[in-house]
């Protein structure tokens, strides 16, 4: 009789059952098989918090023939993800199937090769207890907060919200940015240029008034201030009175964690935190690739480790020295210092690829858009890191022109190194550095140019996806896997929209947020829910009882509930409008924009008497190529984008790809954008560019 295997998904059950051959069935459990009810609160507050764990609904079919199945083999090894969630489903798993939790039934890939499943079944373990009790210590506090404090947010607020743990504190700080930029105060300053060029050589550079002569730094605040040092320097000679020259390395960027993945994926490609998760899956469970077959391209990618095995840093040495020659191998053991590194699950790796060996060029063939994108980044990055550090000579140039000194500073590449691979992007928009021409000590230089720039100081950036992330991971908010469901759950609550990239919260989100910030200051504050996390983490290491957790973080909370209903007695926030131009054409008072359960819609201000109502219509300048009717751009119940035709239903044209403002050089007709192409959809013409 074979051995029954279970993992989650059956993209993993392929990929193992492959490596493992006739002896195994390996089946999938499709994530977890049991939960708290849905319908209550499902703790036994009174009664050691116990857990009250029903199989979730839909899974009643699958939980039978998982077990018949495991009736019919020599023995069961559950096989879930490496993580708090992957144990907590192989606990339930023992849990059904009736195997005993101590027994050495549990089995982790931290890579789907063959040999990572090789090495993880020949290391059988118990399910570790502290692992599931630090995961059942998190779903517990999600739940009492989540259910306690949605139906207060009903009378208070509006029917149908809902609060989470960490999610209150995403939006805290989305909402705090908005509030520092709102508040923020610009202060002028000028900057003052000159152009300057070596007499009879080189190119021009430009050099920064930067202090006066006797070495005090200066700052120019207003125009009077600026006018009055051009007019000072009016006939100035500009000498270079002090040169430092120097050798700097850049070294490369660590291998991904999750947290760093999800930015650079969305600085480089726009991706979501969900969507590079979803592709990172892909890519950790299996693909087929060609002369390979199945194979998993990358390690668990739900790590806040740095740490690299040896083994892989010697193929990616042995790949680069072949590719690029041997002086682009880093000849020492390159080692990184986790951010949380008290934190980091260090039972992991960074991510890397699986086989470093396998190219991006080499899978192209067998996996497409979001995989091999990500598959070229994760590849990239780490072998990047395993390269030489990129050595560049640097100059740093003083000029004395009057009273004032300028300061110019470039670089030469003098060895390209890891860069000739990758180089991490960035979300800093200033001017980088540049190269100097050759400049001597003592010599005069050609003013060819002197200016002076207003400019004011600017806020910080509203928060992006990226940016967020950084915040929480920075924060200790959150772990690798919450960062994407975190981001996911503000938006789908409708506490939280994304514009061209930026987060900002919405007047829904506006009232939760400063009901949470004036009842619940703890669940908001960043360093208590920072010391939340630090405290799940102890019970993971089996430093600290679970239960005697949860039971100090509810008592708190149970006081700020009851101080709150209170405090609220009789008062309910009155959620903000967003006004518009437009008049009802029924009662003929504002309309307002609304937001509902499928998004935003404008809605009459005298609503309940008067019930007009009516979606957001917002015109993409394109023109309908079937009736010429204007394009619209609209959503999907799942809240997807497309774009039809206004003059539906009796015009059924509609599409997901964008409308243009160019026109068809050939007919005309509005011009459709998919994947890098511009295309002319009018019948007959076949337009592409």
């Amino acid at each position: 009789m074979p051995k029954l295997v279970i993992v989650e998904s059956p993209a993993k059950a392929k990929t193992i059952g492959k490596y493992l051959g006739r002896g195994y069935k390996v089946t999938a459990s499709m994530g977890h098989i049991r939960d708290l009810p849905a319908s209550q609160l499902g703790i036994d507050v009174e009664h050691g918090y116990a857990p009250k764990y029903i199989t979730i609904k839909g899974k009643t079919k699958l939980v039978k023939e998982l077990k018949a199945e495991a009736k019919q083999c020599d023995g069961v090894l559950l096989a879930t993800d490496p993580d708090r969630e992957g144990e907590a489903i192989s606990w339930h798993l023992a849990n059904v199937l009736g195997l005993d939790p101590a027994a050495p039934n549990r089995v982790t890939f931290d890579e789907i090769t063959k040999k990572g499943v090789k090495e993880g079944m020949a290391h059988p373990r118990a399910i570790d207890m502290n692992l599931f009790n630090a995961q059942q210590a998190r779903r517990e506090l999600d739940r009492l907060v989540g259910y306690k404090l949605s139906p207060f947010l009903w009378r208070k607020v509006r029917r149908g919200l809902s609060a989470g743990r960490v999610q209150s504190v995403a939006v805290r700080l989305i909402r705090d940015r908005e509030l520092e930029i709102e508040h923020f105060k610009p202060e002028e300053y000028w900057n003052i240029d000159a152009s300057l060029k070596p007499q009879g050589r080189g190119a021009a550079f430009t050099a920064r008034l930067s202090a006066t002569a006797a070495g005090k730094k200066l700052t120019v605040t207003n125009k009077e201030q600026a006018d009055a040092i051009l007019a000072a320097l009016e006939g100035k000679e500009y000498v270079v009175s002090k040169l430092e020259k120097g050798k700097r390395h850049r070294v490369p960027a660590p291998p991904f964690i999750t947290s760093t993945l999800q930015q650079e994926a969305s600085r480089r490609y726009g991706f979501s935190a969900t969507r590079t998760m979803r592709a990172a899956q892909t890519l950790y469970e299996g693909v087929d690739i060609a002369g390979h077959g199945t194979v998993g391209l990358i390690t668990y990618m739900r790590t806040d480790s740095l740490r690299i095995a040896d083994e892989a840093a010697a193929a990616a040495k042995s790949y680069i020295g072949g590719r690029w020659g041997e002086n682009y191998v880093c000849k020492t053991k390159r080692s990184w210092k986790s951010r949380s590194a008290a934190n980091a699950q260090d039972a992991h790796e960074a991510i890397r690829p699986s086989m470093p060996e396998l190219t991006p060029d080499e899978v192209e063939n067998s996996i497409s858009g979001d995989t091999a994108k990500l598959y070229r980044l994760i590849w990239s990055r780490f072998m990047a890191s395993q390269m030489a550090d990129c050595v560049q000579d640097t100059v740093s140039a003083t000029i004395a022109a009057g009273d004032y000194l300028f300061r110019a500073s470039g670089f030469h590449v003098t060895f390209d190194g890891f860069t000739a691979l990758y180089e991490e992007a960035t979300d800093d928009k200033q001017k980088k550095e540049t190269a100097l021409p050759e400049l001597t000590q003592g010599e005069t230089l050609a003013l060819k140019k002197l200016t002076a720039d207003q400019k004011f100081t600017q806020p910080p950036p509203l928060y992006t996806e990226a940016t967020l992330i950084h915040a929480l991971e920075e924060n200790g908010i959150g772990r690798p896997s919450t960062y994407a469901p975190i981001i996911t759950t503000i938006v789908d609550r409708g506490y939280v929209e994304k514009e061209q990239k930026k987060l900002k919260t919405t007047p829904l989100g506006q009232a939760v947020n400063q009901v949470m910030l004036e009842q619940f200051p703890d669940i908001v504050d960043v360093t208590f829910s920072a010391e939340m996390e630090k405290k799940l983490d102890v019970v993971e290491s089996g430093e600290a009882d679970w239960v005697q957790t949860v039971d100090e973080f509810y008592k708190g909370f149970e006081k700020s509930l009851e101080a709150a209903e209170k405090n609220m007695e009789g008062k309910k926030v009155k959620v903000a409008e967003i006004p518009t131009d437009e008049i009802c054409d029924k009662c003929g008072k504002p309309m307002v924009i609304k937001s509902g359960r499928y998004g935003k819609f404008v809605a009459c201000s005298g609503f309940p008497e008067c019930r007009n109502a009516h979606p957001i219509v917002k015109d993409t300048g394109g023109l309908c190529p079937l009736c010429g009717g204007h394009m619209l751009v609209k959503k999907s119940a799942k809240g997807r984008v497309y774009y039809g035709c206004d003059k539906f239903p009796t015009c059924n044209f509609m599409t997901w790809d964008e409308p243009v403002p160019d026109k068809c050089p050939q007919c005309g007709a509005t011009l459709f954008k998919k994947k890098g192409q511009l295309y002319c959809a009018k019948d007959g013409c076949g337009y592409v560019k």
